[in-house]
């Protein structure tokens, strides 16, 4: 049975807004939503937990290679749940209505001082009050697996714009982009 789609977006979209990214553009447009969003939900027991474990976490940083840094304690329960499951979901959010990312992954846990000395900042005291040198701090490495983001393509200016437009004339002048990001 065929469906209708008269009167859907996809009908009367004059526009191409599916943009999959690719190597250093997915890395470029991963961190410029990370930073944007400054923390994500990160989940765990992905494949071993039901339900799975979800907590919001402070984006440390996305290295050139995409990998997301992030800092845990090492008797944590997230450390816990990757040592026996490193699959790893992260949810950004940088804005109200764009800059979204999904992201799978996999997780590693290290505690490499000189990438401590990197991330660490005054900030950081505030979860850590042993200092950077505490022997507890630990790192996370997730490293993408597959990704998906939705954004704008213009900025949320231009979008509002286009969404004003839209309501005045009828016809769907969106601005939204979205694809997948191929990180390796």
């Amino acid at each position: 049975m065929a469906t209708s789609q008269e009167g859907s977006t996809n009908n009367t979209q004059e526009e191409n807004n599916i943009k999959d990214l690719g190597g250093k553009a997915a890395i470029e447009k991963l961190r410029e939503l990370a930073e944007k969003a400054e923390s994500c939900f990160f989940c765990t027991n992905i494949k071993t937990g039901i339900p799975l474990s979800v907590r919001p976490m402070a984006i440390q940083q996305v290295d050139d290679e995409g990998n997301i840094w992030f800092m845990s304690m090492k008797d944590s329960h997230k450390n816990d749940e990757i040592s026996t499951d490193p699959f790893t979901h992260l949810l950004f959010q940088a804005g109200a209505h764009s800059g979204f990312v999904n992201i799978y992954g996999i997780s590693e846990i290290s505690r490499d001082q000189a990438k401590i000395d990197e991330l660490w900042s005054p900030f950081i005291k505030t979860w850590f009050q042993g200092g950077k040198d505490d022997p507890n701090i630990t790192l996370i490495k997730v490293i993408p697996s597959e990704g998906y983001y939705w954004d704008t393509k213009h900025g949320t200016a231009v979008a509002f714009l286009k969404m004003a437009a839209s309501v005045i004339t009828g016809k769907t002048m969106d601005d939204s982009v979205e694809g997948t990001l191929e990180v390796d």
